[in-house]
């Protein structure tokens, strides 16, 4: 038994509200959350309530799986952008992961402290003070570790260029991402 889709309107309001929860799991991105996994459960939810009409109201499975992919890719991004930029240094476990602690610490921080500056003066600093607490976790895991102060600053600038490169990839990713959904829910 079909049923009837909601008005016109709804699409429209629910258009609006997924633009301003995808806006903020894309901010929640530069704080270490699951910023890209979130806009695509929110396209999920919204492919499910609200599913495609014949007038191209809503948007499909199809445009979820693709947003899954670009998380998927956001995610590589990140982590061959930090990760693997340290351990091609030789960056320890210990390092490795102390360089994750003082990035998501950075970034708070970063936020504190940015949150004045307004959203663009605000993002830049959380990934700036971020990319320092990258550094910091590597050198302070390398000097844990008791490696040579040479070996430590070279696995820490490469922790920080990756850490920055990362995020910037990924955050791109994401806004592709909270782009492709607003252009899917009003103009699909």
């Amino acid at each position: 038994m079909p049923t009837t889709p909601p008005p016109e309107w709804v699409y429209y309001l629910c258009g609006i509200l997924l633009l301003v929860g995808n806006l903020a799991a894309w901010v929640g991105t530069l704080f270490m959350m699951p910023g890209n996994w979130i806009i695509v459960a929110l396209a999920a939810l919204s492919a499910y309530f609200l599913p495609e009409t014949e007038q191209g109201l809503g948007f499909g499975w199809m445009f979820v799986a693709i947003l899954g992919g670009l998380a998927l890719l956001g995610e590589f991004v990140e982590f061959f952008g930090s990760a693997s930029k340290a351990k091609q240094y030789g960056a320890s476990r210990r390092a490795m992961v102390l360089s994750i602690l003082g990035a998501m610490l950075g970034a708070i921080v970063g936020g504190m402290i940015g949150w004045p500056l307004g959203p663009i003066g605000g993002v830049v600093l959380i990934i700036v003070v971020g990319g320092a607490g990258a550094f910091a976790g590597t050198y302070a895991g390398e000097t844990w570790k008791g490696r040579p102060r040479s070996e430590r600053m070279a696995v820490s600038r490469a922790a920080l260029f990756g850490r920055l490169f990362g995020t910037a990839g990924k955050l791109i990713i994401g806004m592709a991402m909270v782009s492709l959904t607003a252009l899917a829910s009003f103009y699909f």
